[in-house]
């Protein structure tokens, strides 16, 4: 059982559970994910380590409340605890000498850029990050995400918070305005990081996008995270989450991620008794 240390709301949706969980905070790396289950009869979710402290020894998820397996989650209060957490997984993210790096997060994605930018810029480099969501409404982690960059850009589509627009448009501006950068790691949903790289691709920069395709056991044994990169299947979950974005299939991964897209319009919920 790991204990529940804090739980806090980011928005409407999506919730903040830091953990009791020594052994995996001592190895925790930013790219890393941990699989947890609520409860003897829950499934098993993987989740990005949002973040980590090695001292206190716990580790930190955040999700979105969207289906029967994360409302039953969500139902769990400070104090308590949930049944499994597996961790640390996937191969930590590697950097290289990078001195300019933008960081781009769209939506949850942001829970996962953050501990990007963070690792980055303690380790000195400058760092630029752009948050993009639909409206400030669900804006979620503006002052982590703030000191963990040497520039915060905030994107809403419909302009009622930071910049009006998406983030490809305020990646291609900075870019186009003179700023030279070794990195780009951009980490949202499947679209956005494929429009990124289009455009870092064009100027001939370095970008690496983390990958969450549909993941079962966590160790490469189900075949379920399966990518193809440069015209070769991968793994995620063991050979990622971060590959070369440059070399992503996302079209393949697109239809991938959405080939249980009836079944989950028609599965219904346990919880709510409704369609989920």
């Amino acid at each position: 059982m790991f204990k529940i240390v804090k739980k806090k709301n980011l928005n409407a949706s999506v919730k903040l559970m830091e953990l009791e969980a020594p052994y995996i905070a001592a190895k925790a790396e930013a790219g890393q994910f941990v699989i947890v289950r609520a409860s003897e009869e829950s499934e098993r979710i993987p989740f990005t380590i949002a973040d980590y402290d090695r001292q206190k020894g716990t580790v930190t998820i955040i999700f979105q409340v969207i289906g029967g397996s994360t409302m039953e989650l969500a139902a769990l209060e400070e104090g308590g605890s949930i049944l499994d957490l597996v961790g640390p997984l996937g191969i930590a993210t590697e950097y290289g000498d990078v001195k300019t790096v933008a960081v781009v997060g769209g939506g949850v994605g942001c829970a996962i850029a953050y501990p990007q930018a963070k690792k980055l810029f303690g380790m000195g480099a400058e760092v630029d990050l752009i948050a993009g969501f639909r409206n400030k409404d669900i804006l979620i982690l503006e002052d982590e995400m703030r000191a963990a960059s040497s520039e915060l850009f905030i994107c809403t589509d419909d302009g009622s918070y930071g910049t009006k627009g998406f983030v490809t448009n305020k990646l291609e501006e900075l870019i186009a305005s003179g700023r030279k950068y070794d990195l780009v790691i951009a980490i949202g949903p499947v679209m956005m990081m494929k429009f990124i790289c289009e455009i870092t691709k064009k100027y001939g920069i370095k970008t690496l996008v983390s990958l969450s395709p549909i993941m079962i056991d966590g160790t490469g044994m189900c075949g379920c995270c399966r990518v193809t990169v440069d015209g070769k299947t991968r793994y995620a979950c063991v050979e990622g989450p971060d590959f070369d974005g440059h070399l992503v299939d996302f079209d393949e991964l697109l239809r991938r991620n959405s080939a249980y897209k009836k079944q989950e319009q028609q599965h219904i919920c346990r919880l709510t008794g409704g369609v989920r």
